[in-house]
């Protein structure tokens, strides 16, 4: 218990960290290392390759994710984003018809679009799973290791697909070179990152 209230310290102290980083960065330096992401993602092999992917909808302090949503749709992939259930650490994956209608979703209590609980959507893991996921977060060390904001939305995410799915997706964090880390604190029910795609790779 000693160990797992130390990592939890670490990672409170981590986070403030990273805020506090995130909010020194400008909007154009945010633009910028956005669409340099971009075009590493599409470059990205893992990306051509993959069919049915999962995005998240940026907020404010992430890497903005519009312009990949709309390659997937120019290229004819799938695209599922996430869908928070607030209060717990439940989330699941639903399709998105177009890169248009993300503005015409309603908005969360965190400033995000995302479709309604009662709204019925294909969800990912109930028709095939997933090939990718591109996942958020707030710091990741170059070992794949990522802290979260704390609710374990995408920790437990994976490990559902992991029991769902024959294959494991393929995960792609995107960072700012300002959120990477020397080392990620890390307790038993994190999940490892494949990939953290920042502008030094």
């Amino acid at each position: 218990m000693a160990a797992a209230a130390a990592i939890n310290g670490a990672k409170r102290n981590l986070r403030a960290e990273m805020k506090q980083r995130l909010r020194a960065i400008g909007a154009e330096e945010r633009l910028r290392q956005s669409r340099l992401l971009t075009e590493k993602v599409i470059a990205h092999s893992k990306y051509q390759e993959s069919q049915r992917i999962s995005v998240f909808l940026s907020m404010e302090d992430e890497i903005e994710t519009e312009e990949i949503i709309k390659d997937i749709f120019q290229r004819g992939k799938t695209c599922f984003i996430p869908r928070y259930k607030f209060k717990s650490n439940y989330m699941d994956m639903v399709k998105l018809f177009s890169a248009e209608e993300i503005f015409s979703l309603p908005k969360t209590s965190w400033n995000i679009h995302q479709p309604r609980d009662d709204e019925v959507r294909e969800e990912a893991l109930s028709t095939g799973g997933l090939d990718l996921i591109f996942v958020p977060g707030l710091g990741f060390d170059k070992q794949g290791n990522r802290l979260g904001r704390g609710k374990g939305y995408y920790d437990t995410y994976l490990k559902h697909c992991v029991q769902y799915q024959e294959r494991k997706p393929y995960t792609i964090a995107l960072a700012f070179k300002e959120q990477i880390c020397g080392a990620v604190p890390v307790g038993e029910n994190d999940m490892k990152i494949d990939e953290v795609l920042y502008e030094d790779r």
